[in-house]
């Protein structure tokens, strides 16, 4: 892994200090025994922009304490984080415990519920109301959240935050670049709009006889990811103007179903083409294939021969911006345990300063989670223009956050589409279902969307 430049310039101060002291008895507030830190002055300046970090002080006084953080991924990364932060700290030691995903959402809300669990631990906000009651909010002003994070006023609860977006993942349309060039295309040929889309796709469609060798464009199993992005182009929010019903059941999302039937109509797909569009891309049988940013990590680790690239999700109508162009969804940074000690609580805010102003952290799990960075001073790094998929990104401004989309708009509209494509289920009777299956899901839930909240938000 490589390591952070601040990291660099840390290590090499701590190095030089001598007023260090080994203590080799027990303490308090978490710890068995440990370091104890006797200089704040470390010499290292004040990190970030608006939200900033002053290392120049002690933690928990000086006094060694242990700080136990539950991750499902990249442990060795959020580790290597905490290593960072103890060689300026050298009294607080953090262990980044491996919790599988299988297990996590399981055992993290019942270790919180009986008021113990994990001072830190990893949030996934599809997770937000298992969570939030035991969380500890952020000791950091909106404000300058929201002025270094994209998205973070969205996650601003009665004036308090407890996480923000880590970075942003949204759609875009992958493509192999071997049947592009085989098919006469040039990067002259990406497509802005759907009509060009359409054009392309039966391009670089492969038929022998009425068989079906190469699909154009292929969205198996994917139609629920596009459904609820591709309605935004139209100016179609999810929920109706009060809030609270959903707004699925609409001509907008009539559109978006009848615009990919099309696409199969014209032979450039065919819904028993594989169950699975990203396998079938994967695999070299399908030349497109709509997908979020998590695909181009599928991609280079499980097909590492496949040549592909990345451009942004067309538009209905050329020279014109949309409504949205999708919907994103976050990864979010870490919570705090609102059971922790006061001396483990005020660390973990110590060390989420330190967190959320490293450049070179943030830089690395974005990368990492291929995803466009929420941490504004690292946006134009040139890192993230080498990542087709994260370069098709385009306007991180106009993309929509609904909030943590109940689980009911994706099981539902992924049916819709299998009514649809097997059933022979009309369009607007599997919309009309989807709609109702929603709003009896929801009802009692009281879950609030964030879409009022989007900058250029227009209620319908």
């Amino acid at each position: 892994m490589i390591r952070p430049k601040r990291r660099v310039r840390v290590a090499a101060s701590i190095a030089a200090a001598t007023v260090i002291a080994v203590s080799l008895t027990a303490c308090g507030g978490g710890g068995s025994g440990g370091v104890e830190d006797t200089e704040a002055d470390k010499g290292l300046p004040v990190a970030g922009v608006n939200l900033t970090y002053d290392p120049n002080t002690l933690v928990n006084d000086g006094k060694p304490i242990e700080l136990e953080w539950w991750a499902w991924s990249n442990i060795e990364q959020f580790q290597a984080i905490a290593d960072a932060y103890t060689e300026i700290h050298p009294n607080v030691t953090i262990k980044v415990v491996n919790q599988p995903w299988e297990d996590y959402w399981t055992k993290l809300p019942l270790e919180l519920q009986s008021d113990g669990g994990p001072a830190i631990f990893n949030v996934h906000n599809s997770q937000h109301d298992n969570l939030i009651a035991k969380m500890e909010p952020y000791d950091i002003d909106p404000a300058d959240l929201e002025a270094d994070y994209t998205g973070a006023a969205a996650h601003v609860i009665d004036g308090e935050t407890y996480y923000v977006d880590l970075g942003l993942m949204s759609g875009s349309i992958y493509y192999n670049t071997d049947m592009w060039e085989a098919a006469g295309l040039t990067e002259a040929d990406i497509p802005k709009t759907w009509d060009e889309f359409r054009e392309v796709a039966k391009k670089l469609t492969i038929r022998e006889g009425d068989e079906l060798r190469q699909a154009g464009f292929n969205f198996n199993g994917a139609g629920q990811a596009m459904q609820m992005g591709m309605a935004y182009q139209l100016g179609q929010n999810l929920f109706a103007a009060d809030g609270a019903t959903p707004a699925v059941d609409n001509q907008a999302n009539l559109d978006v179903i009848n615009r990919f039937l099309d696409i199969y109509a014209d032979g450039s797909g065919d819904a028993d083409f594989g169950a699975s569009a990203t396998e079938s891309f994967g695999q070299g049988l399908s030349a497109m294939t709509y997908a979020w940013g998590w695909f181009s990590g599928t991609l280079r680790n499980e097909y590492p021969d496949l040549k592909w690239s990345a451009f942004q999700t067309p538009v209905p109508s050329g020279g014109e911006t949309p409504y949205a162009y999708d919907r994103y969804n976050g990864e979010s940074t870490f919570g705090i345990n609102a059971n922790a000690s006061d001396a483990e609580k005020a660390a973990a805010q110590d060390f989420l300063r330190y967190y959320l102003t490293d450049e070179e952290s943030m830089k690395e799990l974005s990368l990492s989670f291929s995803i466009f960075p929420a941490y504004k001073p690292i946006a134009d790094d040139p890192a993230f223009t080498e990542d087709p998929a994260l370069a098709a990104f385009g306007d991180i401004e106009r993309y929509i956050w609904p909030g943590p989309v109940p689980s009911t708009f994706e099981t539902s509209t992924a049916t819709m589409w299998e009514e649809i494509l097997f059933n022979g289920v009309a369009p607007e009777d599997a919309l009309a279902t989807a709609q109702k299956t929603i709003e009896k899901d929801l009802d009692g839930k009281g879950f609030v969307p964030t879409e009022d909240l989007y900058p250029f938000y227009a209620a319908d």
